[in-house]
């Protein structure tokens, strides 16, 4: 991870879920990530089978110039790549599998921004695996960000932060003898090896 962000707030994930897979959307406290806040955001299953921000943070909110609350999260994707990270966003859910993105943002004026996107799993009260604890942050701060709107992200690199749950995931063998096991190529995605330390 290269995001102070996304460091800290998978720390407080992990904290709080303790043994289990994932926490629960109530265990969580605003208070202890209050510097984090506006660059994360919930997302929740909804009931046509999308995934929708329910929160989104000031600065998440100002990267693309909009409010993102109740708005679909593939609508931030380009192209066909909605698709894929609906599909990746209702398996962190399902399969209860933290994961990070690397993406570059770009505006209309051609500007690029990297950013790096985490994906936790969360339960609802009622114990449900339906929302999502993540955090959209940039590796840069150019003089224009937040004066000038990011119109929709590029993903560039996936990492399964369970390296167990590696193959669950992408629904693949656990390993391609003919490819590194440090780094495996899924479509057009580098995906990296990792996780907590036992």
């Amino acid at each position: 991870m290269r995001s102070n962000t996304s460091m800290q707030l998978f720390q407080y994930w992990n904290f709080i879920r303790g043994e289990r897979e994932l926490p629960c959307r109530s265990e969580i406290e605003p208070s202890a990530l209050r510097t984090l806040l506006p660059e994360l955001f919930i997302l929740e299953r909804d009931h046509f089978g999308g995934i929708k921000f329910r929160l989104a943070g000031t600065h998440v909110c100002a990267l693309f110039d909009c409010d993102l609350r109740g708005e679909q999260f593939a609508t931030l994707w380009f192209g066909t790549q909605a698709g894929r990270l609906l599909q990746i966003g209702r398996q962190v859910m399902t399969q209860h599998v933290p994961v990070m993105l690397s993406a570059t943002g770009r505006t209309e004026d051609g500007r690029d921004i990297e950013t790096e996107l985490l994906m936790l799993p969360l339960a609802s009260s009622e114990g449900r695996s339906d929302r999502i604890l993540g955090a959209l942050a940039p590796l840069s701060r150019p003089y224009w960000l937040h004066a000038t709107a990011v119109s929709g992200l590029d993903v560039t690199g996936l990492r399964v932060l369970d390296p167990d749950r590696t193959a669950v995931f992408l629904n693949e063998p656990v390993m391609d003898e003919t490819i590194s096991p440090e780094i495996r190529r899924v479509q057009h995605l580098r995906v990296f090896e990792g996780g907590r330390d036992a």
